[in-house]
């Protein structure tokens, strides 16, 4: 079979009907169930599996082939409409390794007795060294944390926001879901809830204890005004909000921290919460950081994920020498001459 008959692929698929599909269904609510409970899986990698399960399946379209019954080749004809549609080698990387990990699944729990995407060849990933911001980059995006909102609480939680992320290279959802009592006490190291559940001890630069100490003052004097005025209720969050979360979100901070690039005089396009993050490991090993002591500050299971940042240094290091060593421009001798 080379595709299911007039099936569309991707955005443009029709979702099939509930009641179409109601067994892939099924196998897709019980392994996001089993992902999330026996493995700890975050929110967004359970989203991520989601929209990529349910885009294979609307692909299959309610007269296709049902999940037990799939083949190889119905997986590969997916991966070609998916080609085909112009998806990015990192976006159909990621939707094989999907249908993988859900006919693992069934093959451990006897849904079926193989996994039809075990053998199938990825298109690999593009292999892009992570863009990252020079130490004076950062300097001016902290300075315009300091200075640029009108209200000085909003100036102290940027701040805050900021130092914490340099100092730390937290994840941004790792950062915005911060309990307030992980602040309490005037800590020297900050505990931090990774993906998957797990904890992580990473130590806090003196400016950032200085910011976190303003910041949380600040923070714990307005929330007992409003107890007082309003009997508004006590927040777990380190940074509150009006949402529906109770705290920053994710997507506030990313326009939060463009707003700071523009008023700092740096490309908005190359500042994100996660090259904040890449700044942090490549000053760090520029500076004679352990890869290994990186590793476990960033939360990499596999110190593998944190070598990416040895070739952004070589490859910063060979810039360097081609920008301003003395020989770097000079005219190569004639071949045989002196």
């Amino acid at each position: 079979m080379s595709g299911p008959p007039e099936a569309g692929s991707g955005a443009d698929a029709q979702a099939p009907r509930p009641e179409a599909l109601p067994e892939a269904r099924r196998w897709i609510e019980a392994f996001l169930d089993a992902q999330a409970a026996d493995l700890g899986a975050a929110r967004n990698t359970l989203l991520a599996y989601r929209r990529d399960l349910d885009d294979f399946i609307a692909w299959l379209g309610p007269t296709g082939p049902a999940l037990d019954a799939i083949t190889r080749e119905d997986i590969e004809a997916y991966l070609i409409a998916c080609d085909a549609e112009g998806l990015a080698r990192a976006t159909r990387a990621r939707r094989l390794s999907s249908i993988r990990q859900l006919y693992r699944f069934a093959f451990e729990e006897g849904l079926r007795p193989d996994n039809p995407a075990i053998r199938i060849r990825g298109p690999g990933r593009d292999k892009r060294l992570p863009k990252t911001l020079t130490e004076d980059e950062v300097d001016r995006l902290l300075d315009a944390a300091r200075r640029t909102a009108r209200a000085e609480g909003d100036r102290l939680r940027n701040t805050c926001l900021m130092e914490l992320l340099y100092a730390t290279g937290m994840r941004v959802t790792e950062l915005v879901s911060l309990p307030v009592a992980s602040a309490r006490g005037n800590p020297v190291m900050l505990l931090i809830k990774g993906k998957g559940g797990k904890e992580r001890m990473v130590p806090l630069s003196p400016p950032a204890r200085e910011a976190l100490a303003r910041w949380l003052a600040h923070r714990d004097a307005a929330e007992e005004l409003a107890r007082r005025e309003r009997g508004a209720a006590l927040t777990p969050w380190l940074f509150p909000s009006r949402g529906a979360l109770g705290h920053l979100t994710r997507h506030r901070f990313y326009a939060l921290i463009k707003e700071l690039a523009v008023a700092g005089g740096v490309s908005a396009a190359k500042v994100t919460p996660h090259t904040l993050r890449h700044a942090f490991a490549t000053h760090l090993l520029a500076r004679g950081a352990d890869l290994r002591a990186i590793q476990t500050m960033l939360g990499h299971a596999d110190v593998s994920t944190t070598e990416i940042y040895t070739h952004v240094l070589e490859s910063r290091l060979r810039e360097l020498v081609e920008e301003h060593h003395p020989l770097a421009a000079a005219p190569l001798p004639p071949a045989g001459g002196r």
